[in-house]
């Protein structure tokens, strides 16, 4: 995600927005079809005051909403339907490495995400989110048992081995140690007794205890102790996303100075010039080239740690192919060793029987936030796209035939279309770079595109993408982080509907954390629901992330592009 909390217009996320054909259909109405509701937010969902601080309680479910932006819904479909495929998208999870030197804090008021109250507990709430994937096992429509996790980027918060190894460990399975630097006292700027930051241990009136938020004795101690994570037990695949590719996700890879932040002892706290910190803040929130390697950093030392080195996005595809992290595999969730030797991001996979799943690499080795893809990936991508149709349309709307089997495609990155608009050229030799409305235009010249999944927002969002043709229109699928409130992932299943349709079921789930624990908990399932209270109450929190009714437990109702 970019580094600023943006303010997407999305309507309320808590009142339901009948979109299509504005059915919308309840807890027990969905049972009626044939879902099975429970560990869905179909069932329920967190619920907390609109104001001031709130303890969270379980809500009423979000009901599905039947769209028909690009095909009319027939009756008695319920009874014909046939499973092809179901998944689960995981986005943005950002497992955070809380106490690095190269972190931005300060800029709190300006970058709300620079800091968050609930990131010490990422790897706890990953892992709730983990067995609550686990337990469900299938898709609530379908039945069919999932046949991958797709993780659409930004899995490490800031490009770090130490991030690296405890993602690789909570989607594989293994013990994580969350803490970095001294092994027995917690360094970051929540011990600091500070006002600008939560305190949890600390009876200092900070703005977060002003707001409601508690005072923990002990907090960090249990942060820091080792926990487990079973691992996912359906194969999962990787993306690339800005925050794999870049420090903070943002600075460009040509700032290799700050290798030596990233493992030093001197923990930035700000710029002393105010003239260098604006430019500085200026760069992290819009992407704004800035020299600010002769700027006079203002510091506090604390411990050295070589873990905290960035990768490369070359060890980022490498350490998916080590085989202590394979768990249920695929070996390399995706990535092969012509990947790792030839630097490309992205690949196919068989998602089910009769459909491919394309994952892209939409961030820019030259850095910053945005994305896009370049020159050879393109022509990659519509060479693959060409050769698994039987007809796909040319640039100026002309029939081209080819000989072989149709396949379905499902396209899987980080960025949407409407921020894959980074055009800057890195020096990689890989070509022009291609923005999100060409990559639309594009996938509407193959009628076998079903869907584009992506997250970076860190929102729930469904857009159709429309022609007038109909069979050559697709749905944009964004996703909500798991960092951030409200902390989902989301389900996607495809079904037939043997009357010229197919439906795609997109069903958000939150993790298996209950929706209230004691404040001195020490379980994996507590601190996973801390975790959620504290996003929810974050004074930079964004409610309308959570999208309206249409954004998320949706029935698609698109052509059968075969049929």
């Amino acid at each position: 995600m970019a580094v600023t909390r943006r303010n997407i217009l999305l309507g309320s996320g808590l009142a339901a927005l009948a979109v299509g054909s504005g059915e919308l259909l309840t807890a027990p109405q969905a049972q009626a079809r044939g879902a099975s509701t429970a560990g869905t937010t179909l069932q329920q969902a967190a619920t907390g005051a609109a104001t001031g601080y709130s303890r969270l309680s379980a809500g009423p479910g979000y009901p599905l909403v039947v769209r028909d932006d690009l095909a009319a819904p027939q009756p008695g479909r319920e009874d014909r339907r046939l499973p092809l495929a179901s998944l689960v998208q995981l986005t943005d999870l950002h497992f955070v490495d809380a106490q690095s030197p190269m972190r931005v804090e300060w800029f709190r008021k300006v970058i709300g995400s620079a800091f968050r109250p609930q990131e010490s507990l990422g790897t706890r709430a990953n892992t709730s989110l983990v067995e609550a994937i686990n337990s469900l096992a299938r898709g609530p429509w379908s039945g069919r048992r999932f046949d991958a996790v797709v993780c659409t980027g930004d899995n490490t918060d800031n490009q770090e081995l130490i991030e690296l190894d405890w993602y690789l460990k909570t989607l594989s399975g293994g013990q994580i140690t969350p803490n970095t630097g001294d092994p027995a006292r917690w360094e970051g700027v929540q011990t600091r007794n500070t006002k600008s930051f939560w305190t949890p241990e600390s009876s200092i009136a900070d703005e977060y205890k002003q707001a409601g938020f508690p005072q923990i004795d002990g907090f960090f101690s249990r942060v820091m102790a080792t926990h487990s994570s079973p691992g996912l037990k359906t194969p999962w695949y990787a993306v690339f996303g800005n925050h794999d590719n870049s420090a903070q996700g943002t600075f460009p890879a040509s700032w290799k100075s700050l290798t030596k932040v990233y493992t030093g002892n001197q923990k930035l706290v700000g710029y002393a010039e105010p003239t260098d910190q604006q430019a500085a803040a200026r760069a992290l929130s819009s992407g704004t080239p800035v020299d600010l390697s002769s700027a006079r950093t203002l510091s506090v030392t604390v411990t050295a740690d070589p873990r905290r080195r960035p990768f490369t996005p070359t060890e980022f595809m490498a350490a998916h192919l080590d085989s202590s992290v394979t768990g249920p595999g695929p070996v390399g969730h995706g990535f092969t060793r012509q990947n790792v030797e030839s630097g490309a991001g992205y690949y196919t996979f068989q998602l089910a029987p009769g459909i491919t799943g394309i994952a892209m690499d939409s961030t820019n080795r030259a850095g910053f936030t945005e994305g896009s893809i370049d020159d050879r990936q393109w022509k990659w991508l519509l060479k693959t796209l060409q050769a698994g149709s039987s007809v796909y349309h040319d640039a100026v709307g002309g029939k081209h035939t080819q000989q072989v089997s149709d396949q379905l495609f499902v396209l899987f990155s980080h960025h949407t279309s409407g921020s894959m608009n980074n055009l800057m050229l890195p020096a990689d030799g890989t070509g022009i770079r291609h923005a999100g409305f060409e990559l639309v235009d594009m996938l509407k010249r193959f009628p076998n595109v079903l869907a584009w999944v992506n997250g970076h927002t860190h929102a729930n969002k469904i857009t159709a993408h429309q022609h007038r043709d109909p069979k050559r229109g697709f749905y944009e699928i964004n996703t909500a982080s798991h960092i951030d409130f409200p902390q989902l992932a989301r389900v996607i299943e495809f079904l037939d509907n043997a009357d010229g349709t197919l439906s795609m079921f997109t069903t958000l789930v939150e993790s298996a954390a209950p929706y209230q624990a004691d404040y001195d908990t020490a379980t994996v399932a507590g601190m996973a629901s801390l975790s959620r209270e504290f996003a929810y109450n974050d004074p930079e929190r964004d409610l309308s992330l959570l999208g309206a009714a249409g954004d998320r437990n949706t029935e698609l109702v698109m052509p059968h592009p075969l049929r």
